[in-house]
């Protein structure tokens, strides 16, 4: 799953996505907790320079994924499990289209992603307080992880404001706007069509297709 998405880089990267992720929970309207923003913070950013195992995520089926994360050591275990629902919440927010149009199953990446961030949850209630720091990215307690499960197909779709949104800032050139413009044949975001608009672009559907 390898389509082109482009994450504009500002001066402080975790700035940039502590204020897109802001401005998109609230146009959606989702209710997060300050921890849960700043968990997909850290997610962006992590993804920003991925290793080579965020790399690849998805070279097996997921449920192999999942039933290999649940059969692991205890101490692997929640490490594979976090990272499964943290690639699963990503690709829905910026390749979601893309898993569709391959004759993906949204509803089956989300289902694997939340029950992933469910088992993790769980570990943690089991093993520490919830007012303990875990060592990796940040408050990783049971109520984040659960809440991440939870609001997973809420978070995807902030995600893929997001997504929308940094494409549309990478647009300078000719072919970035093509990009922007087949991602808007895509999705029909009123965003992306925003965005092609202040570029002296009006995409428009009717019977002759798109203009």
């Amino acid at each position: 799953m390898t389509e082109p998405s482009t994450i504009a880089i500002a001066p402080n990267i975790t700035e940039y996505f502590q204020e897109v992720i802001s401005d998109a929970i609230r146009a959606r309207r989702v209710e997060a907790t300050d921890a849960a923003a700043t968990y997909l913070v850290s997610l962006l950013c992590s993804f920003t320079h991925p290793d080579e195992e965020a790399g690849s995520g998805f070279d097996r089926p997921l449920t192999f994924l999942l039933r290999d994360a649940m059969e692991a050591p205890p101490a692997e275990r929640f490490r594979r499990l976090r990272a499964l629902g943290d690639h699963s919440l990503y690709a829905l927010g910026f390749f979601g289209t893309h898993i569709e149009l391959r004759g993906g199953d949204r509803r089956y990446v989300s289902s694997i992603g939340s029950s992933a961030y469910t088992h993790a949850a769980a570990m943690l209630r089991t093993r520490v307080r919830p007012e303990v720091r875990t060592e990796a990215r940040g408050e990783r307690t049971p109520d984040v992880l659960s809440e991440m499960a939870a609001k997973f197909d809420r978070f995807a779709s902030v995600l893929a404001d997001v997504a929308e949104g940094t494409l549309a800032c990478g647009a300078r050139d000719e072919r970035s706007v093509v990009k922007l413009y087949e991602r808007w044949l895509k999705t029909g975001s009123s965003r992306l069509a925003g965005e092609l608009g202040a570029r002296g672009i009006v995409p428009t559907r009717g019977a002759g297709g798109t203009n």
